[in-house]
């Protein structure tokens, strides 16, 4: 053997080694190396089975909070300015497709003050478009590429955060996506092999999650009346009234008076987790970033005794005395147990929804259609395979062979790469693969006759072999360049089904120039090294 084939028949057995451990691992025994391929293999939601859902994002959500966010700045700016009114307020969209028409409505501007107005809307807040309706009264109105891309960005955070959520409770496998191509739609779809009942993953999703830790002005009152009545039925300037969420065995109701700013909020936590309070009860407990921990360190130093209320999803979880200063932690008490309490730092970890969704679609795919899927599919991968490689043996004999091993490789590689991905193996990627075997075969066939051409014309056995390999190779790339890039387009294009086909077929393309060209290649170069007195070639 040369140093040459030396050098390939290590690289092909490095290969081998290195798809046959992405695949099994390095198992102790046959039931281990079963479970190893079961667990690297993953499987999608057509084969494994589990939970499809598909939600709408309530975008008109963000649009309202957008409108009330600027409404806030615009009475502050008007108030540094001295510039009076008689009210401030938007309208309510009910629906998606009201989400854009969103507007805020200034009346009673004096006619003197008019000009500073203008010049604090032109210049604090460019995304919207002013128009008069009368000598006192103004309109804003959300500019429209302001309001698609407040539409877009609500859709890519909602389904960064719903990601992020499944992710945390251990669902790696899972799919999330943004469903059709229109962003008016705001429907995302969301599947998850191997989970037959979702209803504990709905409610995670569902959490808006949105975190406050406020400064307790008054209360608690036992009614909203109550505390409007001591304050003369107005609230004081910047404060709001916030109800405690019920628990277990209380009577009655409780309200707070509590600042409308919050002291921190969700993004200033940096981690989140279970834990257990000096009871022995569970709780959420939560880790502040730097800046927010100086931030809430000074604000409790200058308020030790007085009250700070936790706010989750508008409700108050909380309203603890403080008792001394704090830095970068912080816990929320009254989970029922700790499934409760572990749910909750995972939605406190990932963030808050930008805005409500709503569930448009909810399946649930048995594992039996998965596991009918797979038999049937292997029993026609079987069949196809085995006429395939009887074919080979039967029009190519020996050189069959070779054909033979190059496809066994190229399944191989491709599955180990699937492996190392952590791509999930679908019904349209059982397709590539068919295709792929089919394209390999081809490039197999194309270099026999190619070989068979070069001895018909009187060359000897090794430059057959050399010229045909060489010949055939330019068609090879020629063919799988142009299918590649043809998958490539449905990846960017395609949707979840579309790319696991286009993923595939790909990885087996790449696959099927190294084993059709180069270890078929190999062999040949080995039979010849073996037989150097060979006087013909059995193809």
């Amino acid at each position: 053997m040369t140093a040459n084939l030396r050098y390939k028949a290590l690289l092909i057995l490095a290969v081998v080694l290195l798809c046959v451990y992405g695949l099994i691992g390095l198992p102790k025994s046959l039931t281990e190396a079963r479970e190893n391929f079961r667990r690297n293999v993953r499987l999608g939601l057509d084969l494994r089975g589990g939970s499809h859902l598909v939600l709408q994002v309530q975008v008109q959500d963000a649009f309202k909070a957008e409108a009330d966010l600027v409404i806030d700045r615009l009475k502050e700016e008007m108030a540094k300015a001295r510039i009076p009114y008689d009210s401030i307020e938007r309208n309510d969209p009910q629906s998606l497709e009201e989400a854009d028409r969103i507007e805020i409505t200034i009346r009673g501007v004096p006619l003197d003050s008019t000009a500073a107005f203008r010049s604090i809307v032109t210049d604090r807040f460019p995304q919207w478009v002013l128009t008069p309706v009368s000598s006192t009264d103004y309109r804003l109105n959300l500019r429209p590429s302001e309001a698609l891309a407040l539409r877009r960005d609500t859709v890519e955070r909602a389904i960064r955060t719903i990601e992020n959520r499944i992710n945390g409770l251990g669902l790696t496998e899972s799919t999330v996506q943004q469903r059709g191509r229109s962003d008016a739609e705001a429907e995302i779809l969301v599947q998850m092999p191997g989970v037959d009942d979702p209803a504990r993953v709905k409610a995670i999703l569902q959490t808006a999650a949105l975190l406050e830790i406020c400064e307790v002005k008054d209360g608690p009152f036992s009614s909203r009346e109550q505390a409007l009545a001591k304050h003369g039925g107005v609230l004081p300037l910047n404060t709001r009234l916030v109800r405690e969420a019920p628990r277990g065995g209380q009577q009655g109701e409780s309200w707070y008076l509590l600042s409308r700013s919050a002291v921190i909020t969700g993004r200033d936590i940096r981690n989140a987790r279970p834990g257990r309070d000096e009871f022995g009860k569970w709780e959420t407990d939560f880790t502040l970033s730097q800046e927010a921990a100086r931030r809430f360190g000074r604000f409790t130093e200058a308020n030790i005794g007085n009250r700070l209320a936790i706010v989750l999803d508008g409700q108050v979880r909380s309203a603890p005395v403080i008792q001394s200063r704090i830095d970068d932690a912080g816990r929320i008490t009254g989970a029922a147990n700790e499934q409760e309490a572990a749910d909750l730092a995972i939605v406190l970890k990932a963030g808050s929804l930008p805005a409500g969704i709503s569930y448009l679609e909810e399946r649930t795919v048995g594992p039996s259609l998965g596991a009918d899927s797979i038999r049937q599919g292997f029993i026609s991968g079987i069949i196809g395979l085995t006429f395939v490689v009887a074919i080979m043996l039967f029009y190519y004999k020996q050189s069959g062979v070779n054909a033979t091993l190059a496809l066994v490789l190229n399944a191989l590689i491709l599955l180990a790469a699937l492996s190392y991905f952590e791509a999930v193996l679908t019904l349209p990627g059982i397709a590539g693969i068919i295709l792929t075997i089919g394209m390999a075969v081809d490039s197999n066939v194309l270099i026999f006759e190619r070989i068979k051409e070069e001895l018909a014309g009187g060359k000897a056995i090794p430059a057959a072999i050399d010229t045909g390999f060489s010949r055939a190779f330019l068609t090879i790339i020629d063919t799988h360049v142009t299918t590649v890039v043809a998958c490539a387009f449905l990846f960017i294009f395609g949707t979840g089904p579309v790319k696991g086909f286009a993923v595939t077929l790909i990885i087996g393309l790449v696959a099927n120039v190294f084993t059709a060209v180069f270890v078929s290649k190999a062999l040949f170069q080995w039979k010849l090294a073996r037989s150097r007195r060979l006087v013909a070639l059995s193809i």
